[in-house]
């Protein structure tokens, strides 16, 4: 049987639209997921389809899921069918199918048909894009070098497809004119959040990457309307990097979350929410590996539109923060 009812799971952003609401009254309450209109989207391209599907299944209905993997697994095939044929072959209903291709960035199934059709003429091509194998515990060492160098290129691949330019845009607006910047993150997380502090404060920026989570907290109490707070974290709901995000939220800081799972808790405080992908887990190849490169991957786009945006202060702060190195870098003396 089909189904005829069924949640939303997505949620970019909500907490910027809670902002605005809660001034108006008074309060900041935080928001309930809700889907982004699709007026505000910017349509995939066909071959980000695959890539949209890897990073968003995650946060889908069960239902959800089986239109999505319908889709990317048979685009040729899905793109030949009406919306009542897609949702009778994967037992879903009409409702969910338009709700999953809305998840995925089309303003209607009749866009992601469309996309269908030429992502099918991408694969006939020879363009599709590949299949990576998993890593063997008996692989040789250059098999898992070239595995490891495709997945890391795959997941790159995917998270630009999957990042949110608008989005992206209002995060560098943000860190541009913030007066303080706090990044939260545990694990390799964590390690992710220190070379976006070590790159904004060579560029003049005041920013800190707590280690401590209880001292992540009291730092974010401190945090104002004017100050920004980054929280980073790919599964969306670690306690230690959604509790100081939280705080940051109450005390009127903006704040971002870069994570893998839009659909996670930390979305409920996030004003701006940057989606990253990751390969494939295996045995041998942790979440924290690829979720790490896509994390990173962010981190540059972010320093680089700030350094963009800020170039008059940020030049110079630069060139005096490799003068003051440069002694460490001397060049040996010849023998």
């Amino acid at each position: 049987m089909k189904e005829t009812t069924e949640a939303t799971p997505e949620a970019v952003g909500t907490a910027g639209a809670a902002r605005a609401a809660g001034a108006a009254g008074g309060e900041r309450p935080v928001p309930a997921p809700a889907e982004a209109p699709a007026a505000a989207r910017t349509v995939p391209a066909p071959g980000a389809l695959a890539a949209k599907v890897r990073t968003l299944a995650p946060s889908m209905t069960r239902s959800m899921q089986r239109v999505a993997e319908a889709v990317a697994g048979d685009p040729a095939g899905s793109a030949a069918l009406t919306v009542t044929g897609l949702a009778e072959r994967t037992g879903t209903s009409e409702a969910t199918v338009v709700r999953t291709a809305r998840l995925l960035g089309y303003p209607g199934y009749r866009d992601l048909r469309l996309a269908l059709a030429a992502l099918a003429a991408e694969q006939a091509a020879g363009h599709a894009p590949a299949v990576t194998a998993d890593i063997a515990v008996d692989d040789p060492l250059p098999a898992v070098v070239a595995k490891l160098a495709q997945e890391e290129a795959q997941c790159l691949a995917d998270t630009a497809a999957a990042l949110d330019t608008a989005q992206l845009e209002a995060a560098v607006a943000a860190l541009a004119g913030a007066r303080r910047i706090d990044v939260y993150g545990i694990g390799a997380s964590h390690l992710v959040g220190q070379d976006l502090v070590q790159k904004l404060l060579r560029i003049g920026l005041i920013a800190h990457a707590p280690a401590d989570p209880h001292l992540a907290v009291t730092n974010a109490v401190q945090l104002r309307a004017g100050d920004v707070a980054v929280a980073i974290t790919h599964s969306g709901r670690t306690t230690d990097v959604i509790e100081p995000l939280r705080v940051a939220f109450e005390h009127g800081a903006t704040t971002l979350a870069i994570t893998g799972r839009p659909d996670g808790e930390i979305t409920q405080y996030a004003d701006h929410v940057l989606t990253t992908s990751s390969a494939r887990e295996s045995e041998l190849r942790p979440a924290a590996m690829s979720s790490r490169t896509s994390q990173l991957l962010v981190v540059d786009c972010l320093f680089i539109g700030v350094a963009q945006q800020t170039y008059e202060t940020a030049a110079p702060a630069l060139s005096a923060s490799y003068e003051a190195l440069a002694h460490r870098h001397a060049p040996r003396p010849p023998r």
